[in-house]
């Protein structure tokens, strides 16, 4: 009988083991992104002229009206910024336009030219569907080789282990402008999301779409709709 109990004890010690592995891999693996990527967030003053082939702007909400959300205005702001300095001579706004109902990328092209930017120096990436398929799609798509990604800085870390994981030469600056409502909710999906795209990152899947190259070197004009 004793026996038969020692054995049922370390069968629930095992259990409960696993179960705590399991639950604490997640941050584990979050912690693993961040801490490989901090070293490539740079100050948005610190920017050098002509150091990116492109300034890579992650979409994100829109709102009714064609109005970017206040995190989308955000990086929009600090990537025109980076762009009116010198350090690259393209902006590519990838997001999704995946429903002619819902359409970011236009949204971000449209407020871009509204604050002086030319029309050809922004590309557009219409299946930007993801993080990972903005990145992805910036390679070999864009055939960009260097890019200074913008994003909010908890999404940050991620886009960037992602960009290095495929290759490219990349630095990130985060576009933290303001309190965004929700953001505990939004830092907390983020660790799984950060999981999500270290496996991708592994098995390197093909996006949803490729289709011809549009190098971002020449105009952005070829991508309007």
């Amino acid at each position: 009988m004793e026996k038969k109990t020692n054995r049922r004890k370390r069968i629930v010690t095992a259990i409960a083991a696993v179960l705590m592995a399991a639950m604490l891999l997640p941050f584990a693996v979050s912690g693993y992104v961040k801490l490989s990527t901090k070293d490539m967030i740079v100050n948005s003053e610190n920017v050098m002229e002509g150091e990116y082939d492109c300034i890579l702007v992650l979409g994100a909400g829109v709102w009714s009206g064609g109005r970017p959300s206040h995190m989308l205005r955000d990086r929009l702001d600090v990537a025109i910024g980076a762009y009116e300095g010198g350090g690259a001579p393209k902006l590519l706004m990838s997001g999704d336009h995946g429903r002619k109902e819902y359409d970011e990328v236009n949204v971000m092209k449209d407020y871009a030219i509204n604050a002086g930017v030319p029309s050809e120096d922004v590309f557009m990436d219409h299946a930007g569907f993801s993080t990972y398929e903005s990145i992805y799609r910036a390679r070999d798509v864009f055939l960009a080789k260097r890019v200074l990604i913008v994003t909010q800085g908890y999404h940050l870390y991620r886009a960037l282990y992602v960009a290095r994981s495929l290759g490219l030469d990349a630095e990130g600056v985060a576009a933290d402008l303001r309190t965004y409502k929700g953001q505990s909710y939004y830092s907390l999906r983020e660790v799984l999301a950060r999981c999500k795209d270290f496996a991708m990152c592994i098995f390197k899947p093909l996006p949803t779409y490729l289709g011809e190259t549009i190098p971002v070197s020449g105009s952005g004009d070829l991508t309007n709709d």
